[in-house]
């Protein structure tokens, strides 16, 4: 910024012309030389030029301010000041020193925003060099290194008056070979906060301390009934242990006054590392995770940070609530999703932490409001909406900073941020010099707002959701500082929620038209809501099937509400892909309750039945479902009285039922048969199974033969055995002894191979070839199944029964 042009064409006064023509006398050097050397300006022209070519030389050496001790000076205190000073030129710098230029109170919040955002060395503006002893020297700078410097200065020594914001400049003279004169090659602007006395009253100021991180657990749980989670890596680990960004945010939040916003979703994840979990690694099955002992510990830590705290505890999972608004309202089910997220909030940083949390605020991206995202925000159950003031505007009238708290209607209270303190410490600190700039812009911001007014006003500072751990340590030191000044108070996110607003603050939120651009480009789009809503009318099918529901709507509901995160922002694809995941485990669990295929089955007859297999791999059991078969053709194959049968179907878990369903036949043929499981409420299940029966009817007249025949056979083949046991007899009576057991022999033969197991069950020797009276009986042999024998004849075609 070429601050010096705005100088041109100034004319000297009549006292600066008396100097400069005194100057050049007692000098008794030529004009120009005179001139050089005048502390007070010279003419018009002159003036724009020297001005022009001070700020055109500031940038050629970097001046870095790396410490400033006291940040908040008070009376008898020594101001202490470090650095580096590093010659970027291609020329070598002489005859360099290090000062201090202490400018004039710096009267509104735009003046300091205006000189953060100078590089430029302005004599008007930046005040005379404090000399003397508090100057460093460097004979010489050498481009391209770094030179380290430090002053102190006694506070007296700084000529501070009344109590205010002083720009303070640390600013590097020298010479060049192209600029052989003493000129200000470098300098760096911050701010010096002056209050040393008690302020009367003092600033409330609230900071809210975010715990939030990404999306980290899958909806994914291991087999059996543990249920071991699964995360997506391992990078929770890491923000939790020592030097993490999570345990930074823990070890400096619990050192300060402030009031703790949590995700619940953190404390579930880091909870669940507590015990047994896994994590994913690729393509791969997930590997067991190794960090239960960080995750102990750092919940111990925070239970014990948080106790006798104010905690905020977000919708779990942070969700998004402009994204809602903007694209998720129009799709059934979203609000459903983010009423959820509030309910589960409370019980998760209850169970986890054992306090009870305030669960009454939203808090949209950066704060940023209109219309629609209040609703949303209420509908999910706050009554408080915490927005930020480069939003929520105020009118143009009101001169000063007014109190975070205002109404906005409909029993909603908007507490609105300073955007100037809540964006302090945003980009990159990981620079010593960055950061003392930051915290004393911070400090100026503080003090000047204090100073607008005699009227106490509570302030509430709300940061970025996730700040890395140099802009974590950053926002503490500047905290300690103003915690302990004379001008500022802690306050509570509840009591500066309460705290009366101010008569002149705007009320209006702001349209839609007014909603960032830049904010609405990050957004989650409709068909992520869709995914999502889609996502839970499976949950809601599968639910209704299961004995213990809870193993499945619980992690599945969790999942969904991370799928709304705020985190999401800026990572489209990583979000499509986080919800896939989601999906495509639901519908592998679902598939796990399946109809077995079957191939074609043959039907004889009349009636016969039909089985149908289904399966359950799952872990518990399923009921509540039914098995409805279909005949595709009810005139020739009848299942049931309506073409179809519906059987009730409870299966245990890691078990299969066969189902059987009774069949009627009315023709040959092959019909299409289709099986399909249903929820009780009619909801189809799974996938159908269809199959072809083919059918072979017999009919009654078939059937009379065939039984006709059999009969015949049956007499014909008993009148053939009596015939042949009446010759037997009738030879046996006529030829003795050898006729007899002729006869006997036959009428074996006749009576076929049955009738001969008795003999056969006989031992070998003891096979009499006499009467029946002279063979010894045997224990094994068969008791006779006919009367004695008759020795009388029989008559012709006579048959004995034997």
């Amino acid at each position: 910024m070429a601050e010096a042009a705005d100088f041109q064409g100034t004319s000297p006064s009549p006292a600066r012309r008396w100097l400069r023509r005194t100057g050049a006398l007692l000098a008794g050097a030529p004009l120009l030389a005179g001139l050089l050397q005048l502390p007070a300006a010279p003419s018009a022209q002159a003036t724009g030029q020297d001005a022009s070519r001070a700020d055109s030389g500031s940038r050629t050496v970097d001046v870095s301010l790396d410490s400033l001790s006291p940040s908040a000076p008070s009376d008898g205190d020594t101001l202490t000041v470090s650095g580096t000073v590093t010659n970027n030129g291609k020329q070598a710098v002489t005859g360099a020193h290090v000062g201090l230029r202490v400018s004039s109170p710096l009267n509104t919040r735009s003046a300091i925003d205006t000189v953060a955002r100078r590089t430029g060395y302005t004599p008007e503006t930046d005040g005379a060099e404090i000399g003397g002893p508090y100057v460093q020297k460097f004979a010489e700078l050498t481009p391209g290194v770094a030179e380290h410097f430090s002053l102190s200065v006694p506070v007296d020594k700084l000529d501070l008056g009344a109590d205010g914001v002083y720009g303070l400049s640390v600013s590097l003279s020298g010479r060049t070979a192209a600029r052989p004169w003493d000129d200000v090659l470098g300098i760096q602007h911050t701010f010096l906060p002056w209050q040393p006395d008690e302020a009367d009253p003092k600033t409330r100021t609230t900071y809210l301390w975010p715990l939030v991180s990404t999306v980290h657990m899958t909806a994914e749980t291991g087999p059996g009934e543990q249920q071991t989670p699964v995360f997506l890596n391992d990078d929770l680990a890491k923000e939790i242990a020592p030097g993490g960004r999570l345990e930074q945010m823990l070890s400096l939040g619990q050192d300060l006054d402030v009031t703790w916003v949590i995700d619940p979703d953190l404390l579930a994840s880091v909870d669940a590392m507590t015990r047994n979990y896994q994590v994913r690694t690729g393509s791969g099955d997930p590997t067991p995770g190794t960090h239960q002992d960080v995750a102990k510990q750092w919940l111990a830590r925070l239970q014990q940070a948080v106790a006798g705290k104010e905690v905020v505890a977000l919708p779990f999972g942070d969700p998004d609530l402009a994204s809602l608004a903007h694209s998720g309202t129009s799709v059934s089910g979203s609000l459903s999703q983010l009423k959820d997220a509030t309910d589960v909030a409370a019980s998760t940083v209850e169970t986890v932490l054992h306090v009870t949390p305030n669960t009454d605020f939203a808090w949209p991206v950066n704060g940023a409001v209109d219309p629609s995202i209040v609703k949303v925000a209420t509908s999910g159950g706050a009554d408080k909406v915490i927005a930020r003031s480069d939003s929520l505007q105020e009118p143009d009238g009101l001169t000063y900073t007014p109190s975070a708290s205002r109404p906005v209607g409909g029993g909603t209270t908007a507490v609105v941020a300073d955007a100037q303190l809540s964006t302090a410490f945003e980009g990159d600190l990981t620079r010593a010099g960055a950061t003392t700039l930051a915290v004393q812009r911070f400090l100026a911001h503080s003090l000047a707002l204090g100073l607008q007014t005699g009227k106490q006003r509570s302030v509430v500072v709300a940061p970025q959701r996730m700040p890395t751990a140099s802009q974590a340590q950053t926002m503490a030191r500047a905290l300690h500082v103003l915690q302990q000044s004379t001008w500022s108070e802690p306050q509570g996110l509840t009591a500066a929620a309460k705290a009366k607003p101010d008569a002149g603050a705007t009320t209006k939120i702001p349209s839609a038209s007014k909603y960032p651009s830049s904010l609405r480009k990050r957004e989650l789009t409709r068909p992520a809501f869709e995914a999502i809503a889609r996502t839970q009318d499976k949950v809601d099918n599968f639910e209704v099937v299961l004995t213990d529901e809870s193993r499945v709507v619980t992690p599945f509901g969790r999942a969904m509400n991370r799928e709304m995160s705020t985190s999401w922002r800026g990572l489209a694809a990583r979000a499509q892909s986080f919800r896939n995941g989601v999906e495509t485990h639901l519908d592998d669990l679902t598939r796990q309750v399946k109809l077995i295929d079957k191939s074609e089955t043959k039907l004889s007859g009349r009636s016969a039945t039909i089985p149908v297999t289904v399966q359950n791999n799952l872990v518990q059991g399923v009921d509540h479902l039914v098995l409805r078969l279909t005949s595709t053709n009810p005139t020739r194959l009848k299942i049931g009285g309506k073409g179809y049968d519906e059987q009730p179907v409870t299966v245990a878990g890691g078990h299969s039922q066969s189902v059987k369903f009774t069949t009627s036949a009315n023709a040959n043929g092959r019909v299409a048969v289709v099986a399909q499981l249903y929820t009780q409420d009619g909801q189809e299940y799974g996938g159908p199974v269809a199959f072809d029966v083919k059918v072979t009817e017999i009919t009654a007249t078939v059937m009379l033969v065939i039984g006709g025949g059999v009969l015949l056979l049956v007499l014909a083949g008993f009148r053939m055995y009596t015939q042949r046991k009446r010759a037997a007899v009738r030879d046996g009576g006529e030829g003795g002894p050898d006729a007899e057991d002729a006869a006997e022999t036959a009428g074996k033969a006749a009576e076929g191979p049955g009738n001969a197991e008795g003999s056969a069950d006989r031992p070998e020797g003891k096979t009499g070839t006499g009467s029946g009276a002279d063979t010894p009986e045997q224990a094994s042999d068969p008791a006779p199944d006919t009367a004695a024998e008759s020795t009388d004849p029989s008559g012709a075609g006579e048959r004995v029964d034997r």
